[in-house]
């Protein structure tokens, strides 16, 4: 999905993943279990993948843009097994993970009927009781200043349980924090 050069620049940066693996990725995964198989979707450059290689079984990766997939597949051989793909459209069978995650992207999925259909997606590759979680940046002036030219459809943490319910998952939940908000839901 689009970036704008100064978004891509701060995605990059050594203060983002400070900040991600510092106080982001341990507050929104609080009490996820991440030991067994693992599905990052849409890590872009990387930066949460790093966290989670050190703590989590099996990790996959599916990454929309081909180029960072072709990156990622470079940093992490034979530690991640990176896919390009949608996230909307997975290539993996029914129940195949524990858990699945993702961060800071959701804004990123071009439309509402998309990012739906990634939380069907994700609650199609979990296996009952797997955990879908996640974190996302909620709407501010700096958001939308730091997305102009971007692709941005911002996700209503308040609806989120909702949508997540609809796509097939239950106990959904939402917990604001900051600039961002958590989410976490169980495959029945």
């Amino acid at each position: 999905m689009p970036m704008n050069a100064v978004h891509r620049r701060l995605c990059r940066s050594d203060s983002w993943a400070q900040r991600m693996h510092e106080q982001v990725l341990p507050w929104a995964l609080d009490g996820v279990d991440l030991t067994g198989r693992v599905l990052e979707i849409g890590p872009g450059y990387g930066v949460t993948t790093r966290w989670l290689l050190e703590r989590s079984g099996l990790l996959t990766a599916a990454e929309v843009d081909p180029d960072m997939a072709a990156d990622l597949g470079r940093e992490f051989a034979g530690r991640v097994d990176v896919r390009t793909a949608d996230g909307a459209d997975l290539p993996f069978g029914a129940g195949t993970f524990d858990a699945v995650v993702c961060f800071t992207m959701l804004h990123h999925v071009p439309s509402v009927a998309q990012q739906d259909r990634l939380f069907a997606e994700a609650a199609r590759v979990l296996r009952p009781g797997g955990v879908f979680a996640g974190s996302d940046s909620r709407l501010s002036l700096r958001f939308r200043v730091l997305h102009v030219r971007d692709t941005m459809v911002v996700v209503d943490p308040a609806g989120l349980p909702a949508r997540l319910g609809a796509a097939g998952l239950s106990a959904a939940e939402t917990t604001l924090g900051g600039r961002a908000f958590r989410f976490r839901a169980t495959r029945v």
